[in-house]
């Protein structure tokens, strides 16, 4: 905690759609604060710094940690929320996302959007005059990197210096990850098969983070490069929401990236072993590992509720 300390924040009304858009101080300040409002709810000592507002949720993808995480961190806040399916708005019926966001601001003090195309999160995010937090998209997830970073400066007592393996597709998990570690100087390298690497203009762009930073990113089609003296091993599914029809040709294209016993010899003795779940054992990870002393994938989802609850307080407080 002493390292995140005196540290300050300027997020007040302000979007979340990608950790790209915020400072490394800033980061680290919502971490500071999420820290605070674990400690907090662990005692069951609740301040309703955001009592008398509404969060808006809307749902074009099927969620639990997400939705509960949101729901249950309003409430403790003070607030209330508003569950929308995005097939009962009226979007479902071809209103457009410029005038569904100015009817919502007028309702609204923030909205928190799960979906597909982050292009639709940018459009509602641009005509809304109320804060859009992205909950998940196909090209980022920065909630859940948030609560990741967290997870690791809980366990690790500090973010620089370390090493996070990521084995895996190069999806949005993975984009929200390469830009949170480059940004706060935490040394990432991904093993992905040929085809399935991050974004190009994502990975130049966490280049340029690095640069800054002094972290290192590696992106390799060999596991056993990428988990070599790591602190962190990550995975996620082989298959995301979206893309059912691709999973027979997946499993086949991923089959020697399974984060298992034999992979992980070489990392770290004391490795912590990560994943945003939902989860396939059997398939990106054999249940040993998951299951095992290493993993700390529910305290990792717990901490999904204390820094959205950071998150909350800084952009809805008045």
């Amino acid at each position: 905690m002493t390292a995140l300390q005196q540290l300050d924040t300027n997020l007040k009304g302000k979007d979340l759609l990608t950790l790209a858009h915020i400072e490394k101080h800033e980061i680290l300040a919502l971490l500071e604060k999420a820290m605070i409002l674990k400690e907090k709810t662990l005692k069951k000592q609740f301040d309703q710094p955001l009592k008398g507002k509404i969060l808006g949720m809307i749902f074009d993808k099927s969620s639990t940690r997400t939705r509960v995480s949101f729901e249950v961190g309003m409430i403790q806040l003070g607030g209330s929320t508003l569950y929308l399916n995005g097939n009962d708005l009226q979007l479902g019926r071809g209103e457009s996302l410029s005038d569904t966001a100015q009817v919502l601001s007028q309702y609204l003090d923030g909205i928190m959007i799960r979906t597909f195309s982050h292009k639709s999160v940018e459009e509602l995010a641009q005509h809304a005059d109320i804060p859009v937090i992205n909950g998940l998209t196909d090209l980022y997830h920065p909630c859940q990197a948030l609560a990741d970073l967290m997870t690791i400066y809980e366990k690790k007592g500090k973010l620089e210096g370390l090493k996070l393996a990521y084995i895996g597709d190069g999806n949005n998990v993975a984009h929200s990850l390469m830009i949170a570690c480059t940004k706060v100087g935490l040394d990432i390298s991904l093993a992905c098969p040929n085809g399935y690497y991050p974004d190009s203009q994502i990975i130049s762009l966490c280049e340029s983070f690095a640069a800054k930073s002094g972290a290192k990113l590696v992106i390799t089609e060999s596991p056993s490069e990428a988990v070599a003296e790591a602190d962190v091993i990550y995975t996620d599914v082989w298959t995301s929401m979206g893309q059912e029809g691709e999973n027979e040709k997946r499993m086949k294209d991923f089959q020697d990236f399974q984060v298992n016993a034999e992979l992980l010899t070489a990392a770290n003795d004391d490795y912590l072993f990560m994943h945003c779940l939902p989860a396939h054992r059997g398939e990106e990870v054999a249940a040993d590992i998951i299951d095992g002393q290493h993993s700390v994938i529910f305290e990792q989802a717990g901490n999904r509720l204390h820094a959205q609850k950071a998150l909350l307080v800084k952009i809805l407080k008045d």
